[in-house]
């Protein structure tokens, strides 16, 4: 790219961070360091606010860069994931939003532990959310990558580890110095650049167009190189058996593992209420529906407009179609319009990253400070809910851990993030669903719909879930025996999918039903009574 692309857009990069630095500075003034107020901003958010920064922490780098990418070069299938995304909320919305606010405080675990023995849940619950956490840091962390190696006009080694470096080194300052106050401004100030980045992008393909869909999809199948091919299924996950059970893995871990997706379970807990929880989800509902339309055209429009070839060429995952679009919608490369609407949607893309990352980051460190550290000091005194009321000393040392958290979770985000540099980042986050989905969503339903559920089935679910989906993604074409793998160059996979969410969902849930049933603990009756009320009506919620 050219001298001109370089220099704006690295002052757009320097003009987002400036902001953001300057809103967490802000915030941090006024912050009085209760674990409360550092997890959950004091539960002070409207609706609307926390609708925009859920659909802030939701509209990630895989959203915005990566599903584009798949869609410019595998056409049909790669809509699935669009598709896998919006419907996902429905399961949010119906199953988990105004329960999990009613009966947690800060994490996931907080859900679980209203009826069971808490040591051993939280560890569980803990271990599982840190996993699911930094799965999806690593696919962020690969879009930072690929979006400054395109900008900086090569694939330098150096330059793409610098930047995954230098995010990492920012979600650490946003989540130790703000807290949830400074993150959920910087997510909804993410979420409003991006939107209107996303709809400009839209209208300028469809003029191009003249508004033409139709066109737009024969001008896209032409130039993919595939013909009508192109626009119906089969062309990523229509080669055989594997490739169409593959297809259905993806697709439950899609639809199910937003459900079970830490950062986006603790943002519940920032609004007063369950009702305006709820209402927070419509609201995201709204903003990510649209959106996520969107990246179908846009999508669509780098497959017509670049062509499919040029997309893979810059990117062999596709990372970098959206960017590519925008410099062609402007005038091409070369022109002041291209230049500057080339930036402006690698600033957005960036801010995106940004914005993300801190909240994943938050969620994961949450986890590890209220769950695992505080259950490893000493035994917790069990309370009404499954939560205490951390007295003052002991909830600023949960918050300090919270904060160092953060830097070891960045820094092991970093290190597989330079190993996975060569994967797309829509399919990163799909393996992060996956896991969320065999580990987290099984625990979280039995917990709140079955009454005779148990502490040795809520650790069974977790584990059982967890534990298959990580080793089956580790002996998966994904690490090793592809030429797109981690590691290309060995061959030690057993597992014939991608995604191991046709496997390791059922098992989850299997495993949580085989620990009720086969352990000798009976559920405790008093306390499912009571968490079914407070589930139900918000009856003693925090």
């Amino acid at each position: 790219m050219s001298g001109d692309h370089q220099t704006l857009a690295l002052l757009l990069f320097s003009a987002f961070v400036a902001v953001t630095l300057g809103i967490t500075t802000w915030v941090s003034r006024d912050r009085h360091g209760s674990a409360e107020e550092f997890y959950t901003g004091g539960r002070l958010l409207s609706p609307m606010e926390n609708g925009f920064a859920i659909a802030g922490d939701y509209m990630s780098a895989a959203s915005f860069l990566g599903i584009s990418g798949l869609i410019a070069l595998f056409g049909y299938d790669g809509m699935l994931y669009s598709v896998g995304f919006l419907v996902a909320w429905l399961v949010v919305l119906l199953l988990v939003a105004e329960l999990v606010r009613n009966c947690g405080r800060f994490t996931l675990a907080d859900v679980v532990a209203t009826r069971m023995r808490e040591r051993p849940v939280r560890i569980a619950a803990g271990t599982s959310s840190v996993a699911v956490s930094v799965l999806y840091l690593v696919a962020q962390m690969v879009g930072a990558g690929s979006l400054v190696a395109l900008l900086l006009g090569g694939t330098s080694e150096a330059a793409r580890a610098w930047t995954v470096i230098g995010v990492g080194a920012l979600m650490v300052v946003y989540v130790t110095l703000g807290g949830m106050r400074a993150t959920t401004w910087i997510q909804i100030v993410k979420a409003v650049l991006l939107m209107a980045g996303t709809v400009a992008l839209t209208v300028l393909v469809l003029v191009r167009f003249h508004g033409d869909f139709n066109a737009l999809l024969t001008t896209a199948a032409e130039r993919s190189g595939h013909g009508k091919e192109f626009l119906v299924p089969g062309l990523a996950y229509g080669g055989g058996w594997t490739a169409r059970f593959d297809f259905i893995s993806l697709g439950l871990a899609l639809v199910l593992g937003t459900a079970g997706l830490p950062h986006i379970l603790s943002r519940f807990y920032t609004v007063p209420t369950a009702r305006a929880a709820r209402r927070s989800v419509v609201w995201s509902i709204g903003l990510i529906g649209s959106f996520y339309l969107m990246t179908i055209v846009l999508g669509l429009g780098a497959a017509a407009v670049v062509g499919t070839a040029e997309v893979r060429a810059s990117s062999a995952a596709g990372n970098t179609a959206v960017p590519l679009l925008a410099l062609d919608l402007g005038g091409g490369a070369g022109s002041t319009g291209g230049t500057v609407l080339f930036a402006v949607v690698a600033a957005i893309a960036f801010a995106t990253i940004l914005a993300v990352v801190a909240g994943i980051t938050l969620a994961s460190s949450a986890s590890v400070a209220h769950d695992l550290y505080a259950s490893l000091r000493k035994p917790r005194p069990e309370l009404q809910g499954g939560s205490r009321a951390a007295p003052g000393t002991e909830a600023r040392d949960e918050v300090a851990v919270a904060r160092f958290a953060a830097a070891g979770i960045g820094a092991v985000a970093i290190a597989l993030g330079l190993l996975a540099r060569d994967l797309n980042v829509a399919f990163l986050v799909g393996l992060a669903f996956a896991v969320a989905a065999s580990a987290n969503l099984p625990v979280l339903l039995y917990s709140l719909f079955w009454r005779n559920f148990t502490t040795r089935g809520a650790v069974w679910s977790v584990y059982g879930g967890l534990v298959p989906a990580v080793l089956l993604v580790v002996f998966s074409p994904v690490v090793s025996g592809s030429p797109e793998a981690l590691f290309p160059g060995v061959d030690f996979h057993v597992f014939p999918l991608q995604n191991p969410g046709l496997v390791s969902i059922p098992l989850g849930f299997l495993a949580g039903w085989a620990g009720t049933v086969l352990g000798r603990e009976r559920a405790d009756e008093a306390k499912h009574a009571e968490s079914e009320v407070r589930s139900l009506t918000g009856a003693g919620a925090v």
